[in-house]
């Protein structure tokens, strides 16, 4: 069994509360960097990309250069999903320099979030100019500036443009925001930097409705996900392990992989059925219903 991603949370702890991420009930935890190397050890032979996050900001992990080293030491490819604010804390070489970062997104969308009625060119310029250094730099690095909170408000449609337009300004090159978020996410900007549009989504809950089961999901097929303390889940929207399939922690992720449980689940994803209480409750599930295709699962 092979997965396009894995997601592996060395935290969940982020130093924002963004509208876009609902809280974490879990208890805090952070991965120990032993236990990280051990946990890529075992997902590294089933996955292509392993990303540090499920909830979380990873760059705020204490150990955060050594987690990196260490996938650098291992050959795992990574992908890193930031808010940007700790970009400076660590130097724009620590990334542009490392051999294992393949593709970075940016949450832009978080700082108004956090910080309404403040400038945001300050905190964009930083994400703007390691950019703009990757262009030349690391010309092989992904770069992904992340608008996931497209809403039909004045307010939230001028917030936007505001950013489009700065990033527009930076690199010289005129943006239109509007994309079919429903069809194609991505625009690029240049070079390997895109702006990637989204529409909000609700995470999981059993205290949702139950929308029947009849679906297709990507979970155990393109994706898994792995908590900070070692539960492993299905996918990237179990951000509370309401599917715990077992702790790597504890057995083996190859044992994990052949468990009854997470069989079940991935062959009645194949005959579209939905054998998960908290898959019946999930809306995301909805947008596999015509074309289910990867690119359309959360990176």
């Amino acid at each position: 069994m092979r997965f396009l991603r894995t997601y592996i949370e060395i935290s969940n702890i982020c130093n924002l509360q963004c509208t876009f991420c609902p809280e974490v009930d879990r208890d805090k935890k952070i991965l120990p960097a032993d236990q990280f190397r051990s946990i890529l050890k075992q997902v590294l032979p089933h996955t292509e990309q392993v990303c540090l996050h499920l909830m979380g900001e990873p760059l705020a992990h204490p150990d955060f250069s050594q987690i990196l080293k260490i996938c650098e030491e291992e050959g795992a490819v990574i992908h890193l999903t930031t808010n940007g604010t700790f970009l400076s804390k660590y130097g724009f070489d620590t990334f542009l320099k490392s051999k294992a970062i393949r593709q970075i997104n940016f949450s832009i969308h978080s700082y108004k979030d956090n910080f309404p009625g403040q400038d945001i060119r300050p905190y964009l310029y930083d994400i703007l100019q390691f950019s703009k250094e990757a262009l030349t730099e690391a010309p092989h690095l992904y770069i992904n500036f992340r608008l996931w909170n497209l809403l039909q408000t004045t307010e939230a449609r001028n917030e936007n443009q505001n950013i489009i337009d700065h990033v527009s300004e930076f690199f010289q090159m005129p943006v239109n925001e509007r994309v079919d978020v429903g069809f194609k996410k991505s625009k690029n900007i240049t070079g390997r930097i895109y702006f990637h549009f989204d529409s909000r989504f609700k995470w999981p809950d059993y205290n949702d409705p139950d929308n029947g089961n009849k679906g297709f999901c990507h979970a155990l097929s393109q994706q898994i996900g792995i908590h900070a303390d070692g539960t492993v889940v299905p996918c990237c929207l179990d951000k509370e392990a309401g599917i715990p399939l077992g702790n790597v922690l504890k057995e083996s992720f190859e044992s994990i992989l052949n468990s009854p449980r997470l069989v079940n689940m991935r062959e009645g994803f194949k005959k579209q059925l939905l054998t998960e209480e908290l898959c019946r409750k999930c809306t995301y599930i909805k947008r596999f219903d015509k074309k289910p295709r990867p690119e359309t699962a959360p990176t």
